[in-house]
């Protein structure tokens, strides 16, 4: 077995590949940037090392930097988690180059499968089922454009090198397809440094159902269990789920038999995921093959009883598969959802912040990187944590996820904890009545106001109305009035932008609302962190967390924080400048306009990345542009104003 193993990552995976190490008492080494000198992963490891700035470029991505520190600390592993190096070739043979295991697929698998296009091809060769498309070397808009047409619309377009829905684009029409291509070469080439990109067919509503397998040195390859990954945003995971519900038997069998016959095609050694696309029909497609652990392999863990990590420590090690095919047994259900710093209402716009209230109910099996009080950075991924549930049946894994999600209080950022939970209790997810659009069918619903927000928003601003002991009648003179009740006024826009003029009077702790010019009766009880409120007869019981005129209720709905704001600019006000100002920290990718252009409402102006992924910033009227005070590669902060836009004035 290994004795002392460096993982080449950060935040919960490389968590997760700590905890297994300690487990088994392998000492561990960690690596970090500027940005993660204080995070749960270099705390985790017995010592840690500086690679660079926050970048990923200059810190989590140099190879020949983390192989030479590996071979400085006198590691014999090295674990690349997932993401960053973990697929990279080069990297892999640089470890073996210095005598050191990489804890993964050899080279020549990765480098097979690390090519989409290369993959289809040994994939077709095999015998596996696929799609049409076009996967070959000629990259010119010409050729791309010509098997394009044979394909037929719609059509996805796809990095060639890479995954997590970056450098991928859906076009329905031909005339989408120039710009498709722009934008999926300069996403893959910034997440992946290549960007080859392919064509093939789109199926428009089908599940994605992946097979976790794992290889040994010794000519083992086995099937670990299917999942169910078909929720979906942005081509990106949201929900997983093991077994993959609703499969028969024999459809089952012949997924786990078809998985192997792609690893074994490639002489694969290690845990492996091959992705499918299903059909209505039961049919599937060979979509890609990840040489590496997935993100969502806690669910296959708690179906089999097995930990991945370990299995991968073992064959890095030389030693065979603790089970053959015939000794896995699956038993009950899982999910997994990842809880995301992101705006759901605001298409899933990055977020960033300080989790000033981080707390998961013990009933859910937490996988994160990050605690209460850690920092949300611009820098990386915004995923926050992995939260697990285990069932004897699919039933009680909702019910169990439902209740946890309930149970689980974040504060500090804007997440999709609340969005989580509603797809969780949708009834068409409960019927698993599932597919990759189902996001997008069902977003209004997922990301509707909430029927208690104007209940919230009452509480909120009495907790605000009370700053100091709310059992004294002299600990302020707010709202003061000679021989009438008190009256205050309170303005609070909650972190979905939305305001409420609200009327208090009365003394504590029966009082008088008025919100939107209706009138409520409440009766108000705080201890510590939790309130009681009685609005009308009726009574809810809530956590809350107050950060000086900022109060954030641990609804059963998932958070929901209230600012104190001026009265003045109420809605309706936005002139349209907002949508000209950066929406979170990024860096300028390119600019779609000149100085003195005249542009139509709705052109695309410029591009910036944030968080791994590409924002168009478009004029929200028709204007001529007068300054474009920031060029390719430089960084803005959330509300700088990238375009001055000067509007036309109407005929």
């Amino acid at each position: 077995m290994l004795t002392k193993v460096l993982i080449a990552n950060r935040g919960e995976i490389a968590c997760r590949i700590i905890r297994t190490c300690q487990a088994l008492g392998i000492r561990t080494v960690a690596v970090y940037s500027d940005a993660d000198r204080n995070a749960q992963h270099v705390n985790m490891a017995d010592e840690a090392f500086l690679l660079g700035p926050a970048a990923a470029t200059e810190s989590y991505l140099l190879g020949d930097k983390i192989v030479a520190l590996a071979s400085l600390a006198g590691v014999d592993g090295i674990h690349p988690g997932y993401g960053f190096l973990s697929e990279n070739p080069e990297f892999a043979r640089a470890c073996a180059d210095a005598g050191i295991a990489f804890i993964g697929p050899n080279t020549e698998a990765i480098e097979q499968m690390g090519s989409k296009s290369a993959a289809k091809v040994i994939m077709e060769r095999a015998g596996v089922p696929m799609l049409p498309g076009y996967h070959g070397d000629d990259q010119s808009d010409q050729r791309l454009t010509e098997e394009a047409t044979k394909i037929g619309y719609p059509l996805l377009v796809k990095a060639a090198f890479g995954g997590g829905g970056k450098g991928m684009r859906i076009v329905e029409h031909g005339d989408q397809l120039a710009a498709a291509l722009a934008t999926a070469r300069r996403e893959a080439q910034s997440a992946f440094g290549n960007d080859m990109l392919l064509l093939e067919r789109f199926l428009a509503a089908p599940r994605h159902v992946e097979v976790q397998v794992f290889a040994d040195a010794h000519g083992h390859c086995i099937y670990l269990s299917d999942r169910d990954c078909s929720i979906q945003r942005r081509h990106q995971k949201v929900v997983e789920e093991a077994p993959a519900p609703g499969l028969s038997d024999t459809l089952r069998q012949q997924m786990g038999e078809a998985a192997v016959k792609a690893a074994k095609a490639i002489d694969y050694l290690g845990a492996g995921t091959v992705e499918f696309l299903l059909d209505d029909q039961g049919r599937f497609y060979f979509m890609e093959m990840n040489t590496r652990l997935q993100v969502e392999h806690p669910v296959t863990e708690m179906v089999t009883g097995q930990d991945l990590v370990h299995w991968q420590l073992l064959v890095a090690s030389g030693q065979p598969l603790p089970l053959t095919q015939q000794q896995v047994e699956i038993r009950g259900h899982s999910l997994e959802v990842r809880l995301y710093a992101e705006d759901p209402q605001r298409e899933f716009l990055p977020a960033t912040g300080t989790l000033t209230r981080f707390e998961v109910p013990a009933s859910l099996r937490l996988d994160s990187g990050v605690v209460e009080g850690d920092e949300i950075s611009p820098h990386y991924d915004p995923m926050i944590a992995k939260l697990i549930t285990f069932g004897d049946t699919r039933t009680q894994a909702i019910q169990q996820m439902s209740r946890g999600l309930q149970q689980t209080q974040l504060a500090g950022v804007t997440s999709n904890l609340a969005f989580l939970g509603r797809i969780i209790n949708h009834p068409q997810f409960q019927a698993a009545d599932l597919d990759t659009r189902f996001i997008d069918t069902h977003y209004a619903q997922l990301t509707g106001a909430d029927d208690l927000r104007h209940v919230a928003a009452i509480a909120a601003a009495l907790v605000i109305s009370q700053p100091g002991c709310q059992r004294s009648p002299w600990h302020s003179v707010a709202g003061f009035r000679l021989n009438q009740s008190p009256v205050m006024h309170h303005h609070l826009e909650d972190d979905h932008g939305e305001r409420y003029p609200l009327l208090v009077k009365g003394h504590w702790p029966a009082l008088t609302v008025q919100l939107n010019e209706v009138e409520y009766q409440a009766v108000i009880g705080i201890d510590d962190d939790q309130l009681s409120l009685e609005l009308d007869g009726h009574l809810c019981h809530w956590p809350f967390q107050r950060c000086g005129e900022s109060v954030t209720l641990f609804l059963p709905q998932g958070p929901l924080r209230f600012d104190a704001v001026s009265h003045q600019g109420g809605d309706g006000d936005d002139s349209g400048e907002d949508a000209l100002k950066a929406p979170m920290n990024g860096t300028v990718v390119t600019l779609l306009c000149e100085l003195e252009q005249t542009v139509e409402a709705g052109q695309p102006l410029l591009v910036m990345e944030a968080m791994k992924m590409e924002y168009t910033i478009t004029a929200p009227y028709a204007g001529q542009v007068l300054a474009l005070p920031y060029g390719p590669g430089q960084q803005v902060n959330d509300g700088t104003a990238l375009v001055t836009l000067e509007a036309l004035e109407e005929s």
